[in-house]
Order: structure tokens, then sequence, then C-alpha cells
């Protein structure tokens, strides 16, 4: 993009997380805020951003309470940063922070703000738990009553029914699927094999453990709430072990997705701060890579697409945006929500057919090297917390090209709701 005449290019300078967790575990009593706050005190500590302004804080949450309805707002201020810093609060399912970055990044590629901090939280353990609208009537007409007669009359509606609470539900309005029945199917329809997704599986757990016994971790996981790592990665996992779970979300003799191959509900907060290169420079921040590229798409899962299968789109259109090809990449962050979903983009990608009818193109876009591939481990083993998987795989993609020193990263996340949100990173020695 261009600001005043000269290019302005959006550097990566620094990313920190809390531990994910599974639900129910470490963060069973921990607020969205709570995490979220932690995450950002985090990098604020690791950046030396005390007291300091920045142009702007974007972040969200999947699954919140009514109450965190200015959350980042909220979290800016507990977190060090100055209380002259604004807030925007924002979702796009699993894709919230990574459409948070890209929101941080356009804000500084047109000259709006120098810097700014992008990120996303969620609990499943904190989910909110809500009465039944027949009961929430009655609370609203008793909270309306000017009268005597007006406070009493709603009582002799009440039914013992009205005591049991709705729990937030996980499936798709519009199907009445779950995200993995709805991938069952995508599974099916592109003949994704069980051993398939056992390998991906057993893969992620595999580089996600082997990553924290390099340390490499360290810099980016902030401990939190007595936990100083990801609780998910499964260091014993063997492809035998994955081979003898049962399938979850399909009881049939053809089902193939498992606990084992799917990511688990997952707690837990990340963010990365963003800049001009100006910016950092003057604060003698790092510019570790630079966000180049993004792109979001849908497609009509209800009547024609797979449900996660947006990012074969959004992928296809951002690459021909930037005159690349699928290949001209060192660092692929494909979001695991199910080993599934992912293998079925990849299967996309390659089928003459698929990018021939559905993307428009003269040929298969192709496969991509599985050695550079989710190769600090991916969203199976570290676990995903909705809106925080984003900063996640953002913060991430930065080291990796900083410590390479030269290339691109390509990121992909599928969404809830038939979306995907993409993205090119490149690495700031480049040039």
């Amino acid at each position: 993009m261009l600001h005043d005449g000269r290019a302005v290019r959006v550097a990566v300078v620094g990313g920190a997380r809390i531990p994910f967790c599974r639900s129910y575990s470490a963060y069973k009593h921990c607020s969205n805020q709570e995490m979220m706050t932690a995450a950002m005190a985090g990098l604020v500590d690791k950046l030396d951003l005390k007291g300091q302004t920045l142009g702007d804080v974007a972040l969200g949450a999947v699954i919140h309470h009514s109450s965190d309805w200015n959350l980042a707002r909220e979290c800016v201020i507990d977190s060090g940063l100055s209380l002259k810093t604004p807030g925007v609060t924002l979702q796009r399912a699993c894709g919230t922070s990574l459409e948070a970055a890209v929101l941080i990044a356009n804000k500084i590629a047109l000259g709006q703000i120098d810097a700014g901090m992008a990120g996303g939280t969620d609990s499943i353990s904190d989910a909110p738990i809500v009465f039944k609208q027949p009961f929430r009537r009655i609370m609203h007409d008793l909270n309306s009553a000017r009268s005597t007669m007006q406070r009493l009359t709603p009582w002799f509606r009440l039914r013992p029914s009205h005591f049991f609470p709705e729990f937030p539900g996980v499936l798709e309005p519009r199907t009445g699927l779950s995200m993995g029945e709805s991938t069952e199917i995508v599974a099916k329809r592109w003949g994704v094999q069980r051993e398939q997704q056992d390998r991906l599986a057993y893969a992620s757990h595999n580089k996600a453990a082997a990553a924290y016994d390099q340390g490499w971790y360290e810099d980016l996981v902030v401990p939190f709430n007595g936990v100083e790592a990801d609780n998910n990665v499964r260091r014993d996992t063997t492809l035998e072990k994955l081979a003898r779970l049962k399938p979850v979300f399909d009881k049939s003799e053809t089902a193939t997705m498992t606990a084992g191959n799917s990511t688990p509900l997952t707690d837990g907060a990340a963010a990365v701060l963003l800049a001009s290169e100006d910016w950092a420079r003057k604060k003698n921040l790092p510019v570790l890579a630079y966000l180049s590229f993004a792109k979001a798409a849908a497609v009509d899962f209800v009547n024609d697409e797979g449900l996660l299968m947006a990012p074969a789109y959004a992928v296809s259109d951002m690459l021909k945006q930037a005159d690349l090809g699928l290949q001209e990449f060192d660092f692929y962050e494909i979001h695991e929500a199910f080993a599934a979903q992912t293998i079925a983009t990849l299967e996309a990608w390659q089928s003459e057919e698929f990018c021939r009818e559905r993307l428009g193109r003269g040929e298969a876009m192709g496969p991509i090297d599985p050695d550079k591939l989710n190769v600090k481990g991916g969203s199976i083993a570290i676990g995903h917390p909705f809106a925080a998987t984003g900063a996640r795989i953002v913060a991430t993609m930065a080291k990796l090209l900083n410590e390479k020193g030269s290339g691109r990263g390509l990121i992909s996340v599928c969404t809830a709701g038939g979306m995907g949100v993409t993205a090119i990173m490149e690495a700031a020695a480049a040039d």
C-alpha cells in the first residue's frame, strides 16, 4: 500500500501467548479477560512497552459473556499500556485474531497509526450459561414492573423446566451439524483416509514436542496460572495409539475422525505487535517479518461446499493477487482444526478439476512440501482456543522467518460459518 507516495510495509515486531490448555483443566476458573490481559502483559514486558501509547488494539473472543462487550478496552487498561491506547473488539470465528492483525496492519499501511496490537482469547471452561427464553422473559417483565400486580403476575408463569439452563451450542445454525460432523462429510467427499489423518496428528505432536525440547517456545509462551507449556502436546503418542481411538463425530463404519486427529477444546490467549518500520526502529525494536498480503473468503457450505474449505479459495485468490505460486514459500502454517480438513484443503489444491472449475485456474495449484508444514507443531498438538490461534500462528511465522533470514510464509485459517482468513508474511531480511 502507499502512504505519502511511498510504500508502507507492516512489520511484525513480536508476539506472546499464554500456554494453551485443554478446557476444564488449568484455566477452568479463568476468564477471557484474565487470559487476554496476561498474554498482552507478557508482550508489553517482553518489548518494554510499559506506559506507552499504541495507535490501536484489536482483539476478540468467539465465546464470551455479555459482560465482555468492551473486552479489548478492558484488557488494554490492565495490560500495562498507556490508558490512552484505544481498543476495538471484533470477531470472525476461528480467524478472529488473524483478522485483527489484518485490521491493525491495514491501519499502519494507510498511515492511520504507527503501531498496534492484535490478539484473541477463548475459554470453553468459562462459557456463558443462560436460562431459557421463557424464564428470561419473566425476568424482563419483573425488571420493568411498576405496580404490585405487575411484580406478582409473571411468577405464575414459572415452570420447573425453566430452571434447566441452556449451554452454548457448537452446531452451525444453518445446517444443525457440528464442525466435526461437517468435516466428516468433507473427508468422505475427498477420500481422506484415517491413516492419513493419524499421520498428520502424530507429526503435529512430534514437532511441537521437539520445539519445546529445543527451547524454541521460551520467548513466545508466557507462564500463566502455574502453567509453563501447552498441556495438550502428547509426547508419548504413537500411530498405534492413535489408530485405536474410536470415531467421535460419525459412528458409521466409514467414519475416520477421532479425538486424536482433531483439535481439543482449548482455553488460551495470544497477542502480536505490528508497526511501521520507522516506529519499530525508533523504539529500537526488532522487525522480525512483514505482513504483506491477506485475504478472506466464504463458501456456500449450506448447499454446495464443505464448511471448512473457504481457505482453499482465499489462498488461491491471494496468490493471484501476489503473483505467486503455491510452492514459492519456505513455511506453511495451516491451521489444523481437524487433520481431515487440512488434508482435504491440500488435496483440493492438487486437483485439476477443483482448481479449474472452482478456482478459475488453468491447472492444479499442486502439492506443498510436507516438511515445510507446521514445522513447530500445529493446532492438533498445541490446541485451538478459537480466537487466539491466528495470533499464535503470526508470531510463530514471524520467528521462523526471522531465524531463516529470508523467504516467505503462507498462513491459512478456516473458520465456522464457511469462512477462511489467509495471509502472506515475508522475512525482514529478504531485501
